[in-house]
């Protein structure tokens, strides 16, 4: 039986303010992201290339290695039936599956741990050249799909249902509105690694 959601891997991120050219309706703080465009990451090697780590634990490590305030392990993973096309989408901007990569650990469609997490909600995020982009970092995304759907973002930025989080995606994608940056959009579900978590080892 496969799992309802598949790893994508962790991220050492910030939260932030909401910025002027955000949405309104957002929370005016604490907004969570899987985006560069929103928060600052801790990147997995000195390159910067890649910031996406395998594990709970090295993912902590870099926390605290970093010695900057503020930071906090995320847990993400994508729905099963999302990864095929997400696969694809990645695919087509030039990422292969390579060892230990974000795609090869979706391609093996690892189980999301995020019972061993506090879960926050959903991103819709989308691929573009090796960066991640939220709808929210893309002007009036969030107003437009709260205008069809009726769908918006409630704590920390996130959507708390999952099925209002797909539809909004979904929606995201068939309006095109995301072009030139973003084809597919997603919803990501994101947890809060927490430090009781990676010292059970659950």
């Amino acid at each position: 039986m496969e799992p309802d959601h598949v790893l994508a891997g962790y991220r050492v991120a910030t939260r932030a303010d909401r910025h002027d050219w955000q949405d309104v309706s957002l929370p005016s703080a604490g907004l969570v992201s899987l985006s560069d465009c929103v928060v600052d990451l801790v990147p997995v090697d000195p390159s910067g290339w890649d910031d996406w780590f395998a594990g709970p634990q090295e993912a902590e490590i870099a926390r605290e290695h970093a010695g900057k305030p503020g930071l906090h392990v995320l847990g993400a993973g994508f729905a099963t039936a999302d990864v095929p096309g997400l696969l694809a989408d990645i695919a087509d901007g030039g990422w292969d599956i390579s060892a230990g990569s974000l795609p090869e650990r979706l391609a093996r469609r690892e189980r999301f741990p995020y019972r061993s997490g506090r879960r926050l909600g959903f991103e819709l995020v989308g691929f573009d050249s090796g960066r991640w982009h939220t709808w929210t970092c893309l002007g009036g995304l969030v107003a437009d799909v709260h205008r069809a759907t009726g769908v918006q973002p409630g704590s920390w930025g996130l959507i708390q249902d999952e099925q209002d989080a797909r539809r909004a995606a979904q929606w995201l994608t068939d309006s095109g509105l995301g072009d030139p940056k973003v084809f597919l959009w997603t919803a990501a579900l994101l947890t809060d690694v927490t430090r009781a978590t990676l010292q059970t080892g659950e």
